[in-house]
């Protein structure tokens, strides 16, 4: 019984195994912040990517004389300049531009890109951001 003790006491202070039992409890909370940051990095350059091509196209549409030469335009903008984004897939932009239903002086560019197809939608571990990214650009034109 004695030598049960002493084997005991040995083995409960023993320490070499704590780092390998202290990573395996660290490592699934570490990848997950990996693979967030990884994850939440891609879709925002995306998001700013779509942010900035639209407000370029609405930019850009200013030159037309007429609401179907201003769409135009822009759709032309935004096709010819996705590519310079290396996370989008021109394939899968639409562009939406028309004069505001709020103010007839203004412009809208709306550029819409289906993520769902991003490699960010594939890893584990990590909440997914919406696949649907939408975002708009307004500009006043004439009548100043």
């Amino acid at each position: 019984m004695l030598r049960f003790d002493a084997s005991m006491k040995k083995l409960l202070s023993c320490r070499r195994g704590s780092s390998a039992v202290e990573f395996a409890m660290l490592l699934p909370v570490f990848l997950s912040i990996v693979f967030g940051i990884v994850v939440f990095g891609s879709y925002f350059a995306v998001v700013h990517g779509v942010q900035q091509l639209a407000a370029e196209a609405a930019r850009s549409s200013v030159a037309g004389l007429t609401e179907t030469e201003r769409g135009s335009i822009a759709s032309t903008y935004v096709t010819s300049n996705a590519a310079t984004y290396p996370l989008i897939n021109a394939s899968k932009l639409s562009v939406n531009a028309a004069t505001s239903s709020s103010n007839a002086n203004v412009f809208v560019v709306t550029v819409n890109y289906d993520a769902s197809t991003m490699f960010i939608y594939s890893l584990p571990f990590v909440p997914m951001p919406p696949s649907q990214v939408s975002r708009s650009a307004a500009i006043p034109y004439g009548g100043f």
